[in-house]
């Protein structure tokens, strides 16, 4: 079979076979397609497919596939940061600053804190820490990936909640899109490099004044210009974040973060992130799972992504319901809150992916991470939908 037959089998596969088991199996209500595409990347990786079949995994992921699959695994991540940017709106988090900053900072201070210490005990046996890693990288870097909310995810997860638009929905996106910004900040400070300090000086100098003329410029566009001039944009920013050592999937996300989401127009920009999740970002998990390894053993994986779990959620959860102590919140809300903002999920999982790109993890880090991600998102649904409900009825008495 020629190299094209054998990619578009892989296209088949990966297409396939998650939506099949998401349709006949009804996994929605615990995980989403989303999750299903994630956790079939990892099945039909090295670790679980390549090892009970391997000459059927080196037929159909063979390096020249594997080279395709990559380059729109690429394209599609880059993508979906940018949107995740765009939609960043952090003018009501302003409004409502000393809220916000108190719940924001306790949600993500303390996961950081527990998923570090998670991390320092971690890097007591090797097969960790990646070889261009210094060790407080993998520290931050896991208690980081503990901390993250996947904003994009969350919004997903609300809309099927039916609160999104309500007072309280509100309020998680303002907690999560200030966390959103801290997790890319404490990214930028993992990946500097003293190497290359002059070319990231040179790249965040230029990307300011760039920004200030691209916004100049958007508003002198028409509206179906400014996808086209946006997406220009999105490649000479992760072009150059890239050249400086910073990632191209920061400079995705700045692209994105400058620009303003009325600009494209909210339900357009929701109608192109659902289109992304559908066409593309199912390569890009296939993708990150065939870069999983279970070098360490089944169970030393298994049991780092327990550990991170534990202390993500336990992080969270603790996080917020402090918030929701000094705040005084109502009864029952500080545990839905935390619940929804420890969904993990993609982010989580581009951000192991850029700590692999730059070798601060192991593949099998990455991999304990990837099962984190999955599980942290597949509990967020089954959690909050009685914690919900016990919410409705505590507002029904007192109104």
């Amino acid at each position: 079979m020629t190299v094209n037959e054998v990619y578009l089998i892989a296209l088949l596969i990966i297409f396939t076979v998650p939506w099949l088991v998401w349709r006949v199996l009804r996994t929605d209500y615990y995980a989403p397609l989303v999750v299903v595409q994630i956790v079939g990347g990892i099945l039909l990786g090295p670790g679980v497919l390549g090892a009970a079949y391997p000459d059927y995994y080196d037929f159909v992921f063979r390096p020249e596939v594997i080279g395709m699959l990559n380059g729109i695994a690429l394209w599609a991540v880059m993508l979906f940061v940018w949107i995740a940017g765009v939609e960043l709106d952090l003018s009501q988090a302003w409004t409502h600053r000393r809220e916000t900053t108190a719940t924001a900072g306790l949600a993500l201070g303390l996961p950081l804190l527990f998923g570090s210490i998670a991390a320092i005990v971690m890097l007591r046996w090797p097969g960790w820490q990646g070889p261009e890693g210094a060790t407080w990288q993998v520290i931050v870097g896991l208690g980081m990936a503990c901390a993250v909310t996947a904003l994009p995810i969350l919004v997903l997860f609300m809309e099927k909640l039916a609160i999104l638009r309500e007072p309280l929905g509100q309020r998680i996106l303002r907690y999560a899109s200030l966390d959103d910004i801290a997790i890319w900040g404490v990214l930028a400070l993992i990946l500097l490099d003293w190497e290359r300090i002059g070319r990231q000086a040179a790249f965040l100098a230029s990307f300011a004044i760039a920004a200030y003329l691209i916004r100049k410029l958007m508003v002198r566009l028409r509206q179906e210009d400014r996808w086209a001039v946006g997406l220009i944009w999105l490649a000479t920013c992760g072009l150059a974040s890239d050249w400086a050592g910073m990632h191209f999937m920061v400079g995705a996300f700045l692209a994105g973060a400058v620009l303003d989401a009325e600009w494209y127009g909210h339900e357009a920009m929701d109608r192109f992130r659902n289109i992304v999740l559908l066409t593309i970002m199912p390569v890009f998990f296939l993708s990150t799972g065939l870069r999983t390894q279970w070098e360490s053993g089944g169970l030393a994986v298994f049991g780092a992504a327990g550990l991170l779990l534990v202390t993500a959620v336990g992080g969270k959860l603790l996080g917020v319901a402090i918030a929701g102590r000094i705040l005084r919140w109502r009864k029952g809300e500080a545990r839905l809150v935390g619940w929804l903002l420890q969904t993990k999920a993609l982010i989580m999982i581009i951000f192991a992916n850029i700590l692999l790109d730059k070798q601060v993890i192991t593949n099998t880090a990455f991999t304990a991470l990837l099962l984190m991600a999955v599980a942290s998102t597949m509990l967020t649904i089954p959690m909050v939908t009685p914690l919900l409900k016990r919410l409705d009825e505590v507002r029904a008495r007192d109104a």
